[in-house]
């Protein structure tokens, strides 16, 4: 004789079965969750995969990394070479600037010296001409004198000056010649001149002559 299971005991299992496959179903889901597209389709998505793909380039937009960096050398490339332009420019100008200048003072001397050939004596101009001697340590030890020529009368003059370098026996070793043009009343001004001679032996500068003409 069979005995009947006790009441209550089947519903108890029923509840178990039915939370298992609760479980499961819900377990489904979130696989369906994480393994389902965002487009928005029926949810049949592909699922992800562990090994990673390499990007799609042609979804970047702009230039490679290498064009880039070709580009930049390029430019630090352009910009070197305009540096370098510049520079040699620069360069040229000054080289322009002291040949002028250069040209220029031997005009001046040249000047110089022809207005005082055929002068006798010293020249009318000796109250309107001064000298002075800069301090060999500000010359790197070369001889150099200051000459400032001052117009002094009322009316516009040019001027000639004779520098000579004596040796210590008082002779004279070396001539140069210095000038001013067409200076206005009351203008002045003032001009260096080198000695070419070594330092020894000591020469000493000696205003000869000064002509206004």
């Amino acid at each position: 004789m069979n005995t009947a299971p006790p009441q209550g005991s089947r519903p108890v299992r029923v509840r178990a079965a039915s939370a298992a496959v609760a479980v499961v179903v819900t377990a489904l889901g979130a696989v369906g969750l994480v393994s389902c597209g965002t487009d928005g389709g029926d949810g049949g998505g592909t699922a992800f995969s562990g090994r990673p793909t390499a990007p799609d380039s042609a979804s970047f937009s702009g230039d490679h990394p290498s064009s880039v960096a070709s580009a930049a050398e390029s430019r630090i490339a352009s910009a070197r070479a305009s540096a370098s332009s510049a520079a040699a420019s620069a360069s040229a100008r000054e080289a322009s600037r002291k040949a002028s200048i250069g040209a220029e003072v031997e005009r001046s001397r040249q000047a110089a010296e022809n207005a005082l050939k055929g002068v006798e004596g010293r020249g009318n101009a000796l109250n309107e001409v001064g000298m002075t001697a800069k301090p060999r340590a500000d010359t790197n030890g070369l001889l150099t004198v200051v000459v400032t020529i001052t117009n002094k009368t009322s009316a516009k003059a040019s001027y000639a000056a004779r520098i000579d370098f004596l040796d210590p026996s008082g002779k004279v070793v070396e001539t140069q010649f210095v000038g001013a043009e067409d200076l206005a009343p009351g203008e002045r001004k003032q001009s260096l001149v080198i000695s070419r001679q070594p330092p020894e032996p000591v020469l000493t500068p000696r205003l000869t002559a000064a002509q206004r003409y």
